[in-house]
């Protein structure tokens, strides 16, 4: 009988401590994602001859639009009654407990919640810099996937989003899940959004100036939330109530990005088809 190499998956998920403070890899491989995504914009800055007194203040409205919209995401699109009756807890990486405040990081971040801050935070960004709304969206939206692919790569780390048992050979176990084999999604996610970065940037290079602007935001959400709506079929529930949903809240939530990527796309080819 074949014998199924199903990986155990349980790597320490604390990289190291100071000062009392626990840093985890998740943390560790969010702010690499962020970074990496930050050097490719500022590629795209030069390219487009964009001034860099434009570009310095860009990573701190990323960074505060996409940390603060995926915590209040997880925390009210998922848990509302637990975090409307906790609110400290939303926005402080801390837990009150009856033996005092422990410390916990922010556990909970979620990628539509992400994507609406990143949203917001980059309007009042191109309002301030005098830039096209739609021209700042598409140097995001090209480096974003690389930040996906770090961030889902720190949620394989922690264990966190697994898939449904499957007896798939790659199959991986998450002892703190069971010791079921279970599908990879976190992984899944991370080599997709690998490809669509790399092709996202292949295309920019190849159709930079022959496009309007949107169609590689478009792109960017096209892509991942189509990609994020099927890979969500072999995820498991992070919330008990999605298991009598027909759809789970992620898939729910990815219809809308899905619908306004394809939109921004299909706009961004009226040129050439009236010419």
């Amino acid at each position: 009988m074949h014998q199924l190499l199903h990986i155990v998956w349980n790597p320490e998920i604390e990289a190291f401590s100071i000062f009392g403070i626990t840093i985890r890899y998740y943390s560790i491989l969010f702010v690499t994602g962020l970074i990496l995504a930050y050097w490719v914009i500022s590629k795209l800055y030069k390219d487009q001859k964009i001034p860099y007194e434009k570009f310095d203040s860009l990573f701190i409205y990323c960074l505060l639009g996409i940390v603060v919209g995926a915590r209040l995401g997880h925390c009210l699109f998922y848990e509302p009654s637990y975090w409307l009756s906790h609110p400290l807890e939303m926005i402080l990486p801390v837990k009150f407990t009856d033996g005092g405040i422990k410390w916990t990081g922010y556990q909970g971040l979620a990628s539509h919640g992400g994507t609406i801050g990143l949203l917001l935070s980059l309007w009042f960004y191109a309002r301030k810099m005098k830039l096209n709304y739609l021209s700042v969206l598409d140097n995001i939206a090209i480096a974003t996937p690389i930040a996906a692919c770090f961030i889902r790569l720190g949620n394989l780390m922690n264990g966190e989003i697994v898939g449904k048992l499957s007896n798939v050979p790659w199959a991986f176990i998450f002892p703190r899940e069971g010791m079921e084999p279970r599908h990879p999604a976190q992984l899944y996610e991370a080599i997709a959004y690998l490809i669509i970065f790399v092709i996202g940037l292949s295309l920019y290079k190849k159709y930079k100036t022959s496009l309007l602007p949107g169609f590689y935001f478009g792109y960017c959400l096209t892509t991942i939330f189509v990609f994020r709506f099927f890979v969500e079929f072999i995820k498991a529930s992070q919330e008990a109530y999605e298991d009598s949903m027909m759809l789970n809240m992620g898939q729910w939530l990815s219809i809308p990005f899905i619908l306004i990527g394809a939109h921004f796309m299909y706009h961004s080819f009226k040129p050439a088809k009236n010419k």
